[in-house]
């Protein structure tokens, strides 16, 4: 696998990631059953591609990548499905992590 297809597949586990972490919220702590089977599947799925690109990429980039991903994305996810709150050290704290990533992948 090239380098490049291994950052896609990371990027789309991140993606799976955000899906997850929602799909947790829907399932009500694993007790509404097809939110739970929904979420059982993107955590499968995300860690098969995970783990399908760290055959490729340094472990210590491509998990701080992919829970960045993860950590801004539910947060985008969690203002606009469920109406948490935003403020300006929180939108700080998400483009520090944003910065990071970038970061991450031009080192």
């Amino acid at each position: 696998m090239s380098p490049p297809v291994a950052w896609l597949m990371l990027v789309i586990a991140g993606a799976l990631d955000v899906g997850w972490a929602i799909s947790m919220k829907y399932a009500e702590g694993y007790t509404r059953v097809g939110w739970s089977i929904v979420s059982l599947m993107l955590l499968a799925a995300f860690v098969f591609l995970l783990g399908r690109a760290l055959k490729v990429l340094e472990i210590g980039v491509a998990y701080s990548v992919w829970t960045g991903i993860g950590a801004a994305g539910t947060f985008v996810m969690g203002v606009v499905l469920f109406g948490e709150t935003l403020s300006a050290m929180k939108l700080a704290g998400i483009a520090l992590v944003l910065m990071g990533i970038v970061a991450l992948k031009l080192a």
